[in-house]
């Protein structure tokens, strides 16, 4: 009877290791997209502006440099994602600037008038897709358990 559940202790082990493995792996796949996401966003900011100042709301003053910063902390946040001892931090921010933008996309739906290239129901489908995307900062940038 002893040997039968050492036997099942190695294999819930085992078992718990491949799992975190298969986690890790998820994690990993998830920080790469979110790395893309910030470092395509936060280069195009720089790139070209133009698009990122015509969804600011009026109320939100110094467009440029909102944007400027905005692209600049999305690529700090997207690097931050890959050194460990600030990949926590990195993952908050991100949360918060992502939800810094909320007002913009807001804007657009509230405006969708002035973006006629965009159809309605993609300014709509914005929402659930930002909060997925804050779900999936939130994860990807919790530490490892081992």
């Amino acid at each position: 009877m002893r040997e039968f559940n050492n036997d099942l202790n190695v294999h819930s082990t085992d078992s718990k290791l491949i799992g975190l493995q298969q986690n890790r792996h998820w994690k990993t796949a998830a920080r790469i997209f979110v790395t893309m996401w910030f470092v395509v966003g936060g280069v195009m900011h720089f790139a070209n502006p133009e698009p990122f100042l015509r969804i600011m709301p009026p109320y939100i003053p110094f467009h440029l440099a909102c944007v400027y910063i905005s692209g600049a902390f999305e690529l700090l946040g997207a690097i931050g994602l890959w050194i460990k001892p600030v990949r926590s931090l990195a993952g908050y921010g991100l949360v918060a600037l992502t939800i810094a933008v909320t007002p913009a996309n807001i804007y657009m739906y509230q405006h969708a008038d002035l973006f006629p290239n965009i159809p309605e129901w993609l300014l709509v489908v914005r929402f659930p897709v930002q909060a997925l995307l804050i779900w999936l900062i939130w994860w990807c940038s919790r530490p490892e358990i081992s």
